[in-house]
């Protein structure tokens, strides 16, 4: 067991949004004024990248992604009291061999009126 740990590291962090808007939004406007919005229900989506011996990237895990696929069918313009999550996993870090990095966004999908 203690070699599977020795083999394997990772971390996480967690931060909290009150409103993350999808890039077709204009933020300014969004904030300046007050604006009715229809509520389109939870979301949840990842994005992942993999990187296999430090050289070969594969995939994205950039916010805008995850946001992308949060949203993706919903047709909204932001996520409401979100929460995202950014996590980094390494297995045999002294090599890095394979490591991988998943960016998770939940909230409340809405539409801007």
């Amino acid at each position: 067991m203690a070699i599977l740990l020795a083999l394997a590291s990772g971390c996480s962090s967690t931060t909290s949004h009150g409103l993350l808007t999808g890039p077709l939004a204009d933020p300014a406007s969004v904030i300046h004024r007050a604006h009715d919005y229809e509520d389109l229900g939870a979301v949840e989506a990842r994005a992942c990248r993999f990187v296999l011996l430090s050289l070969v990237p594969i995939g994205g895990s950039a916010l805008g992604q995850a946001m992308k696929k949060a949203l993706g069918d919903t047709g909204g313009d932001a996520i409401l009291n979100a929460s995202v999550t950014t996590s980094l996993y390494s297995f045999v870090p002294i090599y890095n061999v394979l490591a991988f990095t998943c960016t998770t966004v939940q909230g409340v999908a809405i539409r801007i009126r």
